[in-house]
């Protein structure tokens, strides 16, 4: 496949030692298909929610119960700064992460942000298949589903590369964002 190989070359010259930062509301699909996404750019991958967890010494949804949606998303902001500032890889980042003003400048300003966006079928499917979700633990989390895809995705669509999150193998979803930031114009800073 030379035209892959192309793909990835370009890409990895678009990259350069910036961040490719995934966003998307939960249950898109960051973490699983970022680290594919790794694999294939031979680059390393973190999780932002397991290094905010590391860093709390507790899960996201003890820290949402015991301090509150505020106080994670100042941590969060904190880990992800950290995160960027470690040279090109692939970091999967909370949906809420780029609704910070901070934090998404930061993203589109250092990094690349690439959006997996779903329908809410596809969400919905996804995350009901875990019970670890603190903001959809309410009385119709469809509902309250509907409501952050109608508040976040006017916001996402800042993202310099968009793929879209349906339920196919990995390998399609990576080969659509590599050829996104292949097609991004000019070099890494």
């Amino acid at each position: 496949m030379p035209e892959q190989n192309l793909n990835t070359q370009n890409a990895l010259k678009i990259i350069g030692e910036r961040p490719v930062v995934l966003i998307g509301l939960m249950g898109a699909g960051k973490t699983s298909v970022g680290r594919f996404l790794a694999r294939k750019l031979s680059l390393p991958f973190s999780d932002a929610d397991l290094e905010i967890e590391k860093a709390a010494g507790m899960s996201i949804a003890e820290i949402f119960e015991k301090h509150g949606e505020e106080y994670f998303r100042t941590g969060e902001r904190r880990v992800i700064r950290r995160l960027m500032g470690e040279g090109a890889k692939i970091l999967a980042t909370g949906g809420g992460a780029f609704m910070c003003d901070r934090t998404r400048e930061l993203i589109l300003d250092e990094g690349i942000a690439v959006w997996l966006k779903a329908d809410i079928d596809v969400l919905m499917r996804r995350v009901s298949r875990r019970d670890t979700r603190p903001l959809l633990r309410a009385e119709d989390p469809r509902a309250v589903m509907q409501s952050l895809l109608d508040q976040r995705y006017p916001v996402y669509e800042h993202a310099q590369v968009t793929v879209q999150s349906r339920d196919v193998p990995h390998d399609v979803i990576v080969d659509e964002i590599v050829e996104g930031i292949a097609k991004l114009p000019g070099s890494s800073k």
